[in-house]
């Protein structure tokens, strides 16, 4: 493995505070998408100011760079043939007024742990790839192959911005993102996103308030009833990861007595505790991917309708028209209307690859630990690119509380994100 991982790790010691000056910089644009109304700014204003902070970092430390219509910038270490990329985001999800305990805005240190918007999603890792090219360039590193930096604005609505950029350049032959998980996630579930709806003028139960996203287990449910209003409190999570939360929607659905369940018939498609499917007709694993997951994450009563929307991430060995295919069937038999239903097929990189096996190998000589590839049901930003894996940039054990409050990286955790990336780089580019 590299020569120089005790010279690379010197390094970032050396720069540990002029890159969390550069952290601290990046996480105060808050680049959550938009609607600017200037076509040059297709994400918005903070989109296109995170994509400019990037560009000027690069230009500082003397590498090319190029602005693609504010959707993406691109990065060239130098003028050789570039067989990797590293594709990471500026842009971040909204940060929510309540439950911060800190600015979100402001990056802030408690006890080796750096708080902050994008902290872990993805800005940290961003500027991670960014120290990365410049401690190579400035160790004199030689490179036999070239690479570049790729970062988009528009990772957390749906990847316009890398469709576009795809229009202008093509990626490498190579491609990671450190937008999962280390050591190397190779597989990447199916997902059904799915809203359906039925008319409800109220019963027994006069409205019901519940979940604000498809991709979020929900930690509150209003019901009203007469008037008098029962709240039912759960534990959020990220919609792929049910099983880490409490939905607060089954646990309404499992108290329901027999008039208010006709009136609803949900309950016994999504028993509280169930997490894959299973009395949907679902409920498949592989051995790759293992168990899917299905959660009921909306519910609510408006304009004189019940409407509901259903997360699911399923196994490598399903395809998407086969899974939404039965969610529909079983939604419509409990007397409800299709609104919405996409998704995605899954993604899988065979880990016996050249490319994943060397950046297994980085990862073991940077930690000191085995690597092994693993399965999520997240969405990763390279999900719809063949050959992408991700690698990192959190580690499986940690909860970081990505897209929530106080969301956060250790400080840890950070310096090895720079530590991997440097090497890697050095690993296939060398």
């Amino acid at each position: 493995m590299s020569q120089y991982k005790e010279k690379i790790a010197q390094y970032f010691e050396a720069h540990k505070e002029a890159m969390l000056k550069s952290l601290a910089e990046i996480v105060a644009i808050d680049s959550s998408h938009s609607e600017s109304g200037d076509p040059k700014k297709p994400f918005g204003e903070g989109s296109a100011a995170a994509l400019a902070w990037a560009q000027g970092f690069a230009r500082e430390n003397g590498f090319k760079t190029t602005n693609y219509d504010n959707y993406a910038i691109d990065i060239d270490f130098d003028d050789k043939e570039q067989v990797l990329g590293i594709l990471s985001h500026l842009d971040v999800v909204p940060a929510a007024s309540d439950g911060w305990h800190s600015d979100p805005f402001t990056l802030t240190e408690r006890d080796g742990v750096l708080y902050g918007r994008g902290t872990i999603d993805d800005k940290g890792p961003c500027v991670a790839v960014l120290y990365a090219m410049k401690c190579i360039k400035e160790l004199g590193i030689p490179l036999k192959k070239g690479f570049r930096a790729i970062m988009g604005g528009d990772e957390e609505q749906g990847c316009k911005d890398i469709e576009y950029y795809r229009t202008k350049r093509p990626f490498p032959k190579h491609i990671f993102t450190p937008d999962g998980s280390f050591p190397v996630l190779n597989c990447e579930k199916g997902m059904v996103h799915l809203t359906f709806s039925k008319p409800y003028t109220g019963g027994a139960i006069d409205s019901i308030k519940a979940g604000t996203a498809l991709n979020a287990i929900p930690e509150k449910c209003e019901v009203v009833r007469g008037g008098e209003v029962t709240a039912f409190t759960g534990k959020a999570a990220h919609g792929s990861r049910p099983e880490n939360g409490e939905n607060a929607i089954t646990k309404f659905l499992s108290s329901l007595g027999e008039e208010e369940e006709k009136e609803i018939g949900l309950a016994g498609l999504f028993p509280h505790g169930e997490f894959d499917g299973k009395s949907c007709g679902l409920g498949f694993s592989d051995e790759v991917s293992g168990a899917m997951t299905c959660a009921l994450t909306l519910l609510n009563t408006k304009g004189g309708r019940l409407c509901g929307g259903v997360d699911i991430r399923f196994p490598i060995d399903r395809k998407y028209d086969e899974i939404s295919s039965i969610i529909i069937s079983a939604l419509r038999s409990a007397g409800y209307e299709i609104d919405e239903c996409e998704g995605m097929e899954p993604h899988y990189v065979d880990e016996k690859s050249e490319f994943v096996q060397k950046l297994l190998g980085v990862y073991e000589d940077v930690l000191g630990k085995k690597g092994y590839c693993i399965s999520e049901g997240g969405i990763t930003y390279v999900h719809n690119t063949e050959g992408g894996v991700a690698f990192g940039a959190e580690f499986p054990e940690e909860e970081n509380n990505m897209h929530g409050a106080d969301e956060h990286i250790s400080l840890k955790t950070f310096m090895i994100n720079c530590n991997m990336y440097a090497n890697a780089i050095i690993e296939i580019c060398g």
